[in-house]
């Protein structure tokens, strides 16, 4: 079941998938509306999910669940899994890799292997002040005190001296 991600309860439970580019506007359109139709399907042992999106950046696909109502089991997940991995071979985007790190530059998100962030904070070319996405965020009060954050207040806090 289909809501605004906006109507969650705050205890909902969240998935962050980012990309390694940005989606251009028609890729968001599509993407949003495939959303929809996943979501407007989803379900766990028969039970309608009732869950949201948002694309934030055009780079960050966002799924919300009421787990008040109906939790997510391994069904479930794997097949939220899939239509990610679907969207991923569609628009040859890499959405899955946990071992990548988005970050503010001014306006713009930058995206870099971990191995190049850890370079940077070595070579002090990002801070402590530095705004990451955590994307380890479980739930959507997390997600609105705990995603957009200064380095130093994430878990990408251990490679800023």
């Amino acid at each position: 079941m289909l809501v605004d991600f906006n109507t969650l309860p705050e205890e909902s439970r969240v998935w962050i998938y980012q990309a390694n580019r940005s989606f251009t506007e028609q890729e968001i359109e599509e993407i949003q509306s495939k959303l929809n139709m996943f979501i407007e399907n989803w379900t766990a042992h028969g039970s309608d999910l009732q869950a949201g999106h948002l694309i934030k950046y055009k780079r960050f696909i966002i799924i919300g669940l009421n787990q008040n109502l109906n939790t997510a089991t391994g069904c479930s997940i794997d097949a939220s899994v899939h239509f990610i991995q679907q969207l991923e071979k569609e628009y040859n985007v890499d959405l899955m890799d946990k071992m990548n790190v988005s970050y503010k530059q001014g306006e713009y998100i930058a995206y870099k292997p971990l191995v190049d962030f850890k370079r940077m904070a070595k070579d002090k070319a990002v801070s402590k002040n530095t705004i990451v996405f955590n994307n380890l965020v479980t739930n959507i009060s997390e997600f609105k005190e705990n995603w957009e954050v200064p380095a130093s207040e994430s878990w990408h806090s251990r490679f800023i001296k």
